[in-house]
């Protein structure tokens, strides 16, 4: 029986819009669609460059559109090179650097452009964003990158990642099958019981009659090098209001953007920041986990709703830098939502009243019990101690969710997990008073393996009095020696409420977010017969593994229970 394939071709264009080929450098013609273009005088543009068929529900540019062009804007939406209405070769993360600059110079010969741009969207067209970025054209005079970062190739190895040696993201590598193939996209079901792996792939692109360039990257552990110009670090600045969420799974990477933009002369001094409680298809830590009501994929209510929180932000922005309606000083540098709790201003982020502190995993022998395990403290053990995790290819640990672009569309109870035998968990005792944690969280773990090339997976948890746990914050890493491995679990801004407990745990797997670990130096893609391991963990002051957290000034408990002193 074949696979079954599921085509999804392009909507119509859109009453409001109007379509035009744009040729690029080398001919290659882009479909692009104007909204709002018969205005009496020339007016500023917003553009969005993306590759999920502009006219979709998916991407509702038609109804973001009549926001903006009611506050005086002309809207131009672009598939990018390869996908759907456009030419070109299919392949992510190349081309957009000379592609945003060739649109750009169509844009400004129009009658409607007052030759000024402003760039706006999530994740893929974040990126483009940053290619344009790069492309330096004058026109472009500012950009609302949301959810996204400068380098999110899924699972290819990108320019300056930083994020040190990772296990492979698997979510990633089948998003470039699906996306990247042709100029369509194709959804199908992955038979991840299949060994190799790699043949449950083959068989999808065996169905659709062609292969993703860019998931033969991945497989091939290719690097990809996304900008023929600058990086956009070292491009000319441009005012940039990040919009990041603190359940995306691109956070931790649009943070660091953020933050090293923050370092340079120039940048510094036009960069804003409105950081929310959303995941990456913008589901709200307030609504979750989604009711039909609540879910803006389903509700055509719920959508209407969120688009004015959506653009807002953007329209604000675009007003001040694109129409000189307001001096940049009335913004706020920083907007940040502490979960639980709403909205805060601040002059910059990490916040300067924020104080980093630091839970030191105790009785790792408890941990691979069930909870509460082990212990967070806020001084380690004298003694030197150890637990062990076993890492089981035939029982791996499940993913928080089974789609982390959706986190918080679900919000699972991760407790059965925190319960399984191969995972360690450490808790504290529960908060009498609350803990605002309002910076990054990273962990310190002195580890070890029978295997010669092992995978940590780290979540910070929330345990609530009647016992469900949900994710804050997670991350991972991959080793081949024993030692001491950090890994970084991005920013957050969480309130954890009196009678709720952090808890932080660790395990060899997170399947099927992440490609299982083959257990010995043979290719992941290409096991049939993966290795099991075991992995010992260090606690103690002279191996103090540890929890680090950055909280606000007068929250948690201070005592011996892990709360920060």
């Amino acid at each position: 029986m074949s696979l079954a394939v599921r085509r999804v071709l392009p909507e119509p264009v859109p009453p409001s819009a109007r379509q035009h080929m744009v040729r690029m450098r080398d001919g290659v013609q882009l479909a692009t669609d104007v909204y709002g273009a018969g205005r009496e005088a020339p007016a500023p543009t917003v553009l969005a460059r993306l590759p999920y068929d502009k006219n979709s529900r998916y991407v509702f540019f038609d109804r973001i559109a009549e926001r903006f062009t009611a506050h005086g804007y002309v809207v131009v939406v672009q598939d990018v090179r390869g996908k759907f209405r456009s030419q070109g070769r299919t392949l992510g993360w190349t081309g957009e650097v000379d592609d945003g600059y060739d649109t750009l110079e169509w844009i400004v010969r129009q009658p409607w452009s007052d030759g000024t741009v402003g760039m706006f969207g999530d994740s893929y067209y974040g990126f483009t964003q940053w290619s344009a970025v790069s492309s330096q054209h004058p026109a472009l005079r500012a950009i609302v990158p949301r959810v996204t970062s400068t380098t999110n190739a899924p699972g290819i190895a990108t320019y300056d990642a930083g994020a040190g040696r990772q296990p492979l993201w698997l979510e990633g590598a089948t998003y470039q099958a699906q996306v990247w193939t042709d100029n369509h996209i194709h959804e199908f079901e992955v038979d991840f019981s299949r060994r190799p792996l790699i043949a449950a792939y083959e068989e999808a692109f065996a169905a659709i009659g062609k292969r993703s360039a860019g998931f033969d990257l991945v497989v091939g552990g290719i690097p990809l090098d996304p900008y023929n110009g600058p990086h956009p670090y070292d491009a000319r600045p441009v005012p940039v209001l990040h919009c990041a969420g603190w359940f995306d799974n691109l956070g931790t990477a649009h943070l660091r953007d953020y933050e090293e933009l923050a370092k340079r002369p120039g940048w510094a001094a036009v960069q804003y920041l409105i950081a929310d409680t959303i995941d990456h298809e913008n589901y709200f830590l307030e609504d979750a986990p989604a009711t039909p009501e609540s879910d803006h994929m389903v509700s055509v209510e719920a959508l209407e709703r969120k688009l004015d929180s959506y653009t807002g932000p953007a329209i604000e922005f675009f007003d001040v830098f694109l129409k000189g309606a307001a001096h940049p000083d009335t913004l706020p540098r920083v907007r940040w939502k502490l979960g639980h709790v709403g909205w805060r201003t601040a002059a910059g982020w990490p916040l300067p009243e924020a104080r980093a502190t630091e839970l030191y995993l105790t009785d790792p022998a408890a941990a691979s019990g069930t909870v509460p395990g082990g212990g967070l403290a806020p001084r380690p053990d004298d003694r030197a101690e150890s637990g062990q995790w076993r890492y089981d290819p035939d029982d791996l640990v499940p993913s928080a969710a089974t789609d982390t672009f959706l986190q918080l569309r679900e919000h699972a109870d991760e407790r059965r997990t925190l319960d399984r035998d191969d995972v360690l968990v450490f808790t504290g005792a529960a908060a009498t008073r609350p803990l605002d944690l309002a910076g990054p969280v990273h962990a310190v773990l002195h580890v070890e393996s029978t295997a010669p090339t092992y995978d940590l997976f780290v979540r910070l948890l929330d345990l609530a009095p009647d016992g469900t746990a949900r994710l804050i914050l997670r991350g991972c890493a991959q080793a081949d020696r024993p030692g001491e491995v950090e890994i970084a679990l991005g920013h957050t801004g969480y309130r954890v409420r009196p009678g709720h407990r952090l808890a932080l745990m660790i395990a060899g797997s997170d399947f099927p977010n992440h490609l299982p670990n083959s257990g010995s130096l043979e290719s992941p893609w290409l096991a049939t017969t993966p290795k099991a391991s075991l992995q010992h963990l260090r606690t103690g002051a002279a191996h103090p593994s540890r929890l680090c957290l950055t909280v606000l000034p007068d929250s948690g408990d201070g005592g011996e229970g892990g709360g920060p002193r």
